[in-house]
């Protein structure tokens, strides 16, 4: 992980709750090195099935980043270009491309079949 910051997608959050032990250790490293995790709000709509205590603390130890006009229009750019891209995913890579994040998810194939859209981003998997 760089010094770069990173975004998270749904299966990351997912896997956290869940407590898996690669999402935790990609979420403690960045921490450790003051690395910004952000996820954008619709992947929190995405995610979001009522308060529990740990679904609160990771949104309270993340940037949660509003949904902006910017960002919905990149992402309708690429799901114009890549027809079997959904949504939330588009609204991810988007918003990654935008800071020069790195993106951590837990469906690599779905976020690899943007990159022809966002070249530049780099996805990983957790």
């Amino acid at each position: 992980m760089s010094a770069q910051g990173v975004t998270f997608d749904t299966g990351v959050l997912v896997a956290l709750e869940r407590r898996r032990q690669r999402a935790w250790e990609v979420y403690r490293r960045a921490h450790e090195r003051r690395t910004t995790i952000t996820v954008p709000a619709p992947v929190v709509g995405e995610w979001w099935r009522g308060r529990s205590d740990v679904r609160e603390a990771i949104c309270l130890s993340v940037r949660v980043e509003p949904l902006t006009e910017p960002i919905a229009r990149l992402a309708g750019e690429a799901l114009a270009e890549v027809k079997a891209a959904t949504t939330i995913d588009a609204f991810v890579m988007a918003s990654a491309a935008l800071r020069g994040d790195v993106v951590y998810t837990g469906d690599l194939g779905d976020l690899e079949r943007l990159r022809t859209f966002f070249p530049s981003v780099r996805v990983l998997s957790i």
